[in-house]
């Protein structure tokens, strides 16, 4: 069992690994199919009727990769500090996950 105040390593790797293999299905999977979020440089992508498409073209359809270099969680807000190489974008990153239990509620990129 988790101690308040810190989060999986795995859950982080996940996340990553899923975005690293492409798996479309469960980068998904991740968010509700209704109000997930992800703000991508101040545009709003909301449900995957809304994210699928914005990731087919700017992030796993750019054929993006992250590697992890820091972790922090506060309450249910877990931020990674990562290197992100893609054919849209290269460079350092910062992602901030809203998190509901294992579910991105909200994902920040910038």
């Amino acid at each position: 069992m988790q101690q308040p105040g810190f989060f999986s390593r795995e859950l982080v790797r996940g996340r990553a690994g899923t975005v690293n293999r492409g798996d479309r299905a469960a980068m998904l999977d991740y968010f509700d199919p209704i109000s997930g979020v992800v703000i991508d440089a101040g545009r709003r992508f909301v449900g995957h009727s809304a994210i699928g498409p914005w990731s087919d073209g700017e992030f796993l359809g750019a054929k993006g990769r992250v590697s992890s270099k820091a972790a922090s969680k506060v309450g249910n807000v877990v931020t990674v500090i990562g290197d992100w190489k893609s054919a849209a974008y290269t460079g350092p990153t910062k992602f901030v996950f809203v998190l509901d239990g294992e579910r991105i509620t909200e994902l920040h990129l910038g």
